[in-house]
């Protein structure tokens, strides 16, 4: 029992905290976050689910003591943010205001993600723009465009503002050149079409292989170097294969 509440309990809360909550620790801090904080992991919601269903559904038997030492700190997940104890003070932060997220793990597990605003808002003004669990800046969730999209040097960013515009309708407003098409030798009845992009690179569309959540193939694009002509050579580049060999996959993913 104790194996299963941490793997559909505790696991599944604790990554999504690290995809949502910890994402604007980041931005405020400006640095790295490093999860063997063991300071931040007490006060990650995901230990006091995994204790609460030991208890609940395990049948665990907590002492008096333990019961007073962990309603004090349910208490205090459930009332403000993370906490700073200092000698003689103690610095306190809000809960968020507002937060979007989307599943994507197979415990239920969710990310950061909204498409027209901020993923996640407090009080004071703060907000983290989110698209599919990335941190973007605000335009590519507001106002996504070929002009930013080609200034961006970020590969993240930039692959995040092109799938909210959608690939096909970048293609069209960028006015890339095809270069040519072809069956998908792993993809069954899908095409890949290979684009110019800029100096030295082309971008492959493609398929995805597996069905997403809402029941559709996701169309994406990879960029690719600028010398291949053949979208089944590059194809196979991408993942590390020959034309020959890409062409004998019965199925990707």
């Amino acid at each position: 029992m104790d194996q299963l509440i941490r793997q559909k309990v505790r696991s599944s809360l604790s990554q999504s905290a690290n995809s949502s909550l910890f994402m604007v620790l980041r931005v405020a801090h400006d640095t790295q976050y490093h999860l063997g904080n063991g300071w931040y992991g007490t006060q990650c919601v995901s230990w006091v689910a995994h204790y609460d269903a030991l208890r609940r559904a395990a049948g665990v038997v907590f002492t008096s003591e333990q019961t007073r030492r962990f309603d004090l700190w349910a208490a205090v997940a459930r009332s403000c943010g993370w906490w700073w104890p200092r000698e003689g003070v103690c610095v306190i932060s809000e809960r968020p205001i507002a937060v979007h997220t989307e599943v994507w793990g197979d415990d239920g597990e969710v990310r950061l993600h909204r498409a027209d605003g901020p993923a996640m808002r407090y009080a004071d003004g703060c907000d983290v723009h989110a698209w599919h669990g990335t941190q973007v800046p605000s335009w590519v969730v507001t106002d996504p465009n070929v002009r930013r999209i080609g200034r961006e040097t970020n590969i993240e960013v930039r692959r995040c503002a092109i799938e909210h515009i959608g690939w096909t309708s970048y293609i069209d407003q960028a006015g890339l050149r095809l270069v040519s098409s072809a069956p998908d030798p792993g993809n069954p009845g899908s095409e890949l079409r290979l684009y110019d992009m800029r100096k030295e690179t082309r971008v492959l569309l493609a398929v995805n292989g597996s069905v997403e959540r809402d029941g559709r193939r996701r169309r994406y694009g990879l960029t690719v170097p600028g010398f291949f002509d053949d979208p089944i050579a590059a194809a196979g580049w991408t993942y590390g294969l020959s034309a020959e060999q890409y062409s004998l996959l019965l199925r990707r993913t």
